[in-house]
């Protein structure tokens, strides 16, 4: 994939934006970039397919509540000096999208971190903003819904976003960036493969 546009309209935003082939030169990278710091972990099944906490964990403090207590972990990695999550879509144009449900994913892209690294697959590019949003509403909301066996319209159907009124709804909360937040570095890794929902 030509990453030669949303690499463009990103660093015009603000962001540093590298480019991989696959996940395993893009993990190498965190691997080698972030050394003997505090890490914290937004949801993401991207990150969990480049095992960047089990490489990360061997030479730095993490912290993810999807493999340590989740209360716990959640707060812990709220005052890490990096976080590192994915994103739900991003537009060509430059915007990241992210829908939460808890919000400490989006929470930490927005304050409190000496820097965001945004590890992004292929498959979460959409053309325009609108698709983008458009892409987390109706394609990776449903899917993670399904993955936590929710009882939501979406994740039995699988198919679109109902805007249900369930108390199991995941999706509570988006989050559009349209730059990093002032006083924060943000990096973005866009990897030529496909990775998360």
């Amino acid at each position: 994939m030509m990453f030669d546009d949303v690499t463009q309209n990103l660093q015009q935003r603000g962001y540093t934006v590298r480019t991989f082939p696959d996940a395993q030169s893009a993990a190498g990278y965190l691997d080698a970039a972030i050394d003997g710091v505090s890490v914290g972990f937004g949801g993401s099944a991207t990150l969990d397919a480049l095992q960047l906490y089990e490489r990360l964990g061997k030479h730095n403090q993490v912290a993810w509540h999807w493999k340590q207590d989740p209360d716990t972990a959640r707060e812990q990695a709220m005052k890490t000096e990096i976080y590192l999550t994915s994103a739900n879509a991003l537009a060509v144009t430059g915007e990241i999208v992210n829908i939460d449900g808890t919000g400490n994913r989006v929470a930490g892209t927005l304050f409190g971190h000496r820097k965001v690294f945004f590890v992004i697959g292929r498959n979460k590019i959409a053309p325009s903003y609108e698709e983008a949003v458009w892409r987390a509403r109706n394609v990776a909301a449903p899917k993670r819904a399904q993955q936590m066996n929710r009882k939501t319209p979406c994740a039995l159907k699988a198919e679109r976003c109902f805007d249900c009124k369930s108390p199991e709804r995941i999706c509570r909360g988006l989050v559009t960036l349209w730059g990093p937040m002032l006083g924060m570095q943000a990096e973005v890794l866009l990897i030529d493969q496909d990775l998360g929902l």
